[in-house]
């Protein structure tokens, strides 16, 4: 899932290679945190957070265990 969600960060930013990916699980989310260039938190996020909520549907809808749920965090 890490690898999925890097490929479409980078896909969307201006800078890719200022791109991070955190992953840690806590209970039973597991936690993105995504680390970009400040200019780029604003591609991410989208108009009224659209493009970050259709990135956690694409996660969501490629998961293998149902229980599982995604948490994106932006961090500038």
């Amino acid at each position: 899932m890490k690898e999925l969600l890097e490929n479409i960060i980078k896909g969307i930013v201006k800078n890719p290679e200022l791109v991070n990916i955190v992953e840690y699980k806590n209970d039973a989310e597991v936690v993105f945190e995504i680390h970009v260039d400040p200019q780029d938190v604003g591609q991410i996020i989208g108009k009224d957070g659209r493009t970050i909520k259709s990135i956690n549907t694409l996660l969501t809808a490629a998961k293998k265990d149902e229980n599982t749920k995604f948490l994106l965090k932006v961090i500038r």
